[in-house]
C-alpha cells in the first residue's frame, strides 16, 4: 500500500522518469560537441486502485488527492519509491468491476519553490560627500583659431 500525503491508495505501477537536456554543436566532421548538461524535473507515473469498504469514502480519497492537485500542493508519495512534487495530473475510471471503489492513473512532477531572500535591518551610516564650493570668479571661454 502506498500513501500520498498520508492518504492510503494501492499502487499496482510506478513508472519513474529521470532526464537531462543537451546542448550540441555541430563541427565539420565527427561527432557534435555537446557543451551544456542540464538536468530536467524529475517525473513519476502511478497508477492503481482507490478502494474502501463504503464506496461513499473512496470518492472522498478521490476528493482529497483531487484537492491537493488543484491547490499545487507539494506532496510526498511513499510506495516502493520516495517522491516529493506536485500532482499534474489525476486521473479516474469507475466500472463495474471495482463496485467499491475506482481505478486511477496520476503523474508527479519535481517542483523547485523560490524563496525570497530576508534583509535584516541594517544600519547604514547615509552620508553625502559632495565637492567643496570654490569661488574662481568669471573665467573666459579660450579661443583657438585655426589657420
Amino acid at each position: 500500500m502506498a500513501t500520498i500525503n498520508g492518504i492510503h491508495i494501492l499502487v499496482e505501477t510506478e513508472d519513474p522518469s529521470y532526464e537531462i537536456e543537451v546542448t550540441e554543436q555541430p563541427v565539420e566532421s565527427g561527432l557534435d560537441l555537446m557543451d551544456h548538461v542540464r538536468s530536467k524535473a524529475k517525473t513519476m507515473n502511478i497508477s492503481g486502485i482507490i478502494v474502501s469498504e463504503n464506496p461513499q469514502e473512496a470518492g472522498q480519497i478521490r476528493q482529497n488527492i483531487l484537492n491537493l492537485m488543484e491547490a499545487g500542493t507539494l506532496v510526498v508519495y511513499e510506495g516502493r519509491n520516495r517522491f516529493y512534487g506536485i500532482l499534474t495530473s489525476f486521473r479516474s475510471t469507475h466500472t463495474h468491476q471495482i463496485a467499491d471503489g475506482m481505478s486511477f492513473s496520476a503523474s508527479l512532477k519535481e517542483v523547485r519553490i523560490a524563496r525570497t531572500a530576508e534583509i535584516g535591518s541594517q544600519s547604514f551610516p547615509v552620508s553625502t560627500e559632495t565637492a567643496p564650493v570654490t569661488v574662481s570668479g568669471v573665467q573666459q571661454p579660450v579661443e583657438t583659431t585655426n589657420e
